[in-house]
């Protein structure tokens, strides 16, 4: 993934019902920011199916490739069937901040190693080829401190890159916090500092 692409993460949680040689096969697929997110959704997989046979897992909790945020598991299957395939249709897939679950019913017919990887598998793909996804936006948090003289500039500037102050406190001067796109900061603090003349002071939150 190129440093300047775009991050695509999930927008939703899909879920999909494929059976296969009669085991039912129900994949899900979430957003997760964190390797706690995904193991709640995995927990709540279990609950939510507590008499199924497996429920097997693979996670990007982070940006695809970061394998400290990664994770998967066969939950009594095969080893290698049922994670690995799963997480390699995630990695693949490009997408960040993610967790599959596919929960199996044995249907009686046993599949073999090359039809469990297939059927873990499709059922990822088809999740993931219903899931809507949306850019991810790093936000920063910027102060801004001015005299009184150029707040209504300031205020106009904002409300012209369509962006909402926080709680404003006033003092010896006016102090606006401010969220903003991390992508977005160098050039309004660029067109603050041409509107007051250079008078505003901007200082990023830790």
């Amino acid at each position: 993934m190129a440093d300047d692409a775009p991050i695509q993460v999930p927008a939703d949680t899909v879920a999909v019902d494929l059976i296969v040689r009669r085991s039912r096969f129900i994949g899900e697929v979430a957003r997760a920011t964190s390797r706690d997110e995904a193991l709640a959704f995995i927990q709540r997989a279990r609950e939510t199916y507590p008499d199924a046979t497996h429920h097997c897992y693979a996670f990007i909790a982070g940006i695809p490739g970061s394998t400290g945020d990664m994770g998967m598991s066969d939950d009594g299957e095969p080893h290698g069937t049922a994670g690995k395939p799963m997480l390699s249709i995630l990695t693949h897939s490009g997408i960040a901040e993610i967790v599959a679950v596919v929960t199996r019913y044995f249907g009686g017919t046993k599949l073999g190693t090359g039809g469990l990887v297939r059927a873990y598998s499709a059922s990822v793909q088809a999740a993931l080829d219903k899931l809507r996804l949306m850019e991810k936006v790093d936000l920063v948090t910027l102060r801004l401190d001015l005299p009184y003289a150029c707040e209504d500039a300031v205020r106009r500037l904002l409300a012209d890159e369509g962006l909402a102050p926080g709680d404003v406190s006033y003092c010896d001067r006016v102090t606006i916090p401010l969220a903003i796109a991390a992508n977005r900061a160098d050039a309004l603090i660029a067109r603050l500092s041409d509107a007051t003349n250079g008078q505003v002071t901007v200082t990023r939150a830790p």
